[in-house]
């Protein structure tokens, strides 16, 4: 097996998970802030999810031609529906009362943003981006259609001339990757579920 190959997967899957955060988590407050607009973002962002990924990167291809620009473009429209969704939901499940005395301290909206509503949420927005980081994975393998290499090129060509030990190799690094993605990224969550929970604490102390 190339090495060169895991390397093309994971270059694409890392780009995609940061570009579908740095929209992800704006258009999330968005949906927080603005009920009327909520309804339309949330709409957009799943809409996405309904188009076939391999019709999704065809389309892509019309506009942007072949190669990884298509592949991470694509990733990234397919990777915002959990981080837009988990965002509203994280800043919306923060406790009440916490806002509440956050407002009563004199914070602006932003200011209470950054630096209650946002950390508190953290664990869910992390968990968010954990579901896209796994999709994205498996949803790379299609990059081939559209020359943008990586382990979805060995699965292709070992179907092509039906050789089962090439096709079972690509599947099983595939595999591997998605679970050690999801445990590195499942440890990191509960560190922020402990983290935040400590804070949430003090925080309702400077509440009451």
């Amino acid at each position: 097996m190339k090495i060169s190959l895991i390397w093309e997967h994971l270059y694409m899957v890392f780009w995609a998970v940061v570009f579908s955060l740095m929209a992800g988590l704006p258009l999330g407050v968005l949906t927080y802030f603005y009920p009327k607009a909520r309804k339309a973002i949330l709409w957009v962002v799943d809409l996405f999810q309904t188009i076939p990924s391999l019709a999704l990167l065809g389309i892509i291809m019309v506009f942007l031609g072949a190669g990884k620009v298509t592949v991470i473009t694509g990733l990234t429209l397919y990777s915002l529906l959990p981080i837009v969704r988990n965002t509203y939901l994280g800043l919306r499940e923060v406790d009440p009362a916490l806002k509440e005395a956050a407002r009563g301290m004199g914070m602006s909206r932003g200011y209470q943003l950054l630096h209650v509503e946002l950390p508190l949420a953290s664990p869910v927005i992390f968990t968010g981006i954990r579901i896209a980081a796994v999709n994205a994975v498996g949803t790379a393998v299609f990059a081939i259609f559209v020359g943008g290499g990586g382990l979805g090129s060995m699965l292709y060509n070992g179907i092509r001339i039906q050789n089962m030990s090439m096709i079972l190799k690509g599947t099983g690094v595939l595999m591997l990757m998605a679970i050690l993605f999801d445990f590195g990224m499942g440890r990191v969550e509960v560190f922020l579920n402990r983290k935040t929970a400590g804070k949430s604490r003090v925080s309702a102390g400077y509440a009451d």
